[in-house]
């Protein structure tokens, strides 16, 4: 899909959409429970759809109403015949399945997308390894067969938390009692932390031994419940950059208490707008596109941590270089750096490219409010937020569809 953004500025005020981190948690735990699970806020993003999609090829039923999932959960251990599951293009997904197929003791195969294949998996590889369990990537599936055993697992801190969560979905359903050592500096701990707090709404206990090591009793079971998924700062911050760049937009719906690393946007965005700052961003990598972005419209900035980035849905460092290229804004990508010159840019000087990564496109309608353009391949936005476009209509921006064909 083709939009066309005309020069506007946002006013007005818009909530924020329900966190797809905390949707994907508060799912799978509903549906590892032995009983009915109701959860409320849910957006069907494409990648909260996959995680709903999984936990029906476990074993788990679920009907939608709305905004609203009713979950009958799964005996992981029952699943005698194995299963396949489609991961579509979600990382958390993919990563948090793994080990739940691993669970059940069965053959299982898990599809997803030649991008979402090629994301590292080292974790759970040397996990199968160590334990003798079979675990196969052949580029377009990857298959697993356990069972996953309890005991001291050691994972690198500085790699996705997307594993360490994975393992503590199962670990506390397990016999025997386990440890989890996560070798340091450990990034995004707010995501294991958001994890943690999930089970524990379900009955699931998780505790901080010290600063770098986790323990699992086993032999714990899920309880059913109802409960709410709170606003994402993640995506609210795309709204919330308008008003960075003459907008005047108000977010409502998100809680102040949010353990939600993404939460720290209003920091960084009034760095940006005070100079030009050197950010760390390891621990909110999915805020390093619209950083990009809004420095680019101000006066550039430094940007270290970044490495995690080339291994998103796209390599979204590069993908903004090229992207910002157009608006006549110099970007250095560095290993572990980006750095945005500061720039007077301009109207881009052809259409503008989503590198099919709903950020990526989200982050540069935000600079198209200011400068008018095109962009080509919008539909990536359905991954995590179907209706961003309508968000921006409501906001007062002038935002025109067009089909690939037209």
């Amino acid at each position: 899909m083709r939009i066309k953004i005309d020069k506007s500025t946002a006013n007005g005020t818009i909530t924020a959409p329900p966190s797809k981190s905390m949707a994907h948690r508060l799912l799978i735990c509903s549906g590892l429970c032995a009983g009915t699970s109701v959860v409320r806020g849910i957006a069907p993003s494409q990648d909260v759809l996959a995680t709903l999609d999984c936990l029906k090829s476990l074993g788990a039923s679920y009907s939608m109403d709305g905004d609203t999932v009713t979950i009958s959960g799964a005996d992981l251990t029952k699943l005698s015949g194995g299963a396949e599951l489609f991961c579509r293009e979600s990382g958390s997904t993919l990563r948090f399945f793994i080990p739940m197929c691993l669970m059940t003791g069965a053959e299982c195969v898990l599809h997803g997308s030649e991008t979402l294949l090629k994301r590292p998996m080292t974790v759970y590889e040397d996990i199968c390894r160590e334990q003798g369990l079979e675990f196969l990537n052949n580029g377009s599936t990857i298959s697993v067969k356990g069972p996953l055993r309890s005991g001291n697992y050691k994972v690198k801190g500085n790699i996705s938390s997307q594993f360490i969560s994975g393992l503590l979905f199962v670990l506390p359903l397990l016999g025997g009692d386990s440890t989890l050592s996560i070798t340091p500096p450990i990034e995004s701990c707010s995501y294991i932390n958001l994890t943690i707090q999930a089970l524990d709404r379900f009955g699931i206990k998780i505790t901080w031994k010290d600063e770098r090591t986790l323990y699992i009793k086993g032999g714990q079971r899920y309880t059913p419940c109802g409960v709410i998924v709170e606003g994402d700062y993640s995506n609210a911050a795309f709204f919330a950059a308008l008003s960075h760049i003459g907008g005047n937009v108000k977010v409502e719906g998100l809680s102040e208490d949010s353990l939600q690393g993404d939460r720290v946007y209003c920091e960084l965005f009034d760095m940006i707008n005070r100079g030009t700052p050197t950010i760390h961003i390891s621990d909110c990598p999915d805020l390093g596109p619209i950083l990009f972005a809004l420095s680019a419209c101000k006066n550039g900035g430094v940007f270290t941590g970044t490495a995690r980035l080339r291994i998103k849905e796209s390599d979204r460092a590069a993908a903004m270089a090229a992207e910002l290229k157009k608006f006549g804004v110099s970007v250095r990508v560095n290993e572990d750096s980006v750095v945005v010159y500061p720039a007077d840019f301009h109207a881009p000087t052809e259409a503008l490219c989503g590198h099919n990564d709903h950020r990526i496109v989200m982050s540069l309608c935000v600079m198209l409010t200011l400068t008018g353009g095109e962009l080509e391949g919008a539909e990536a936005v359905s991954k995590s937020m179907p209706d961003f476009f309508e968000g921006l209509k409501q906001l007062g921006i002038k935002v025109t569809e067009y089909a690939d064909n037209q």
